[in-house]
């Protein structure tokens, strides 16, 4: 049971969309700053363009 709950955790600490970016972290996942008009990494991936 504790192991369950362990896991669901540390899961739901992986995928917590209200963690704060600092700019190193942003640049890392999006690499490095683009201008407005170029579609980001997430929206090249996801389609949102």
């Amino acid at each position: 049971m504790a192991l369950t709950q362990d896991h669901t955790y540390r899961a739901e600490r992986i995928w917590t969309p209200r963690t704060p970016l600092d700019p190193g972290l942003r640049r890392r996942f999006h690499g490095p700053i683009q201008p407005m008009d170029q579609p980001t990494l997430l929206e090249r991936i996801f389609g949102h363009r």
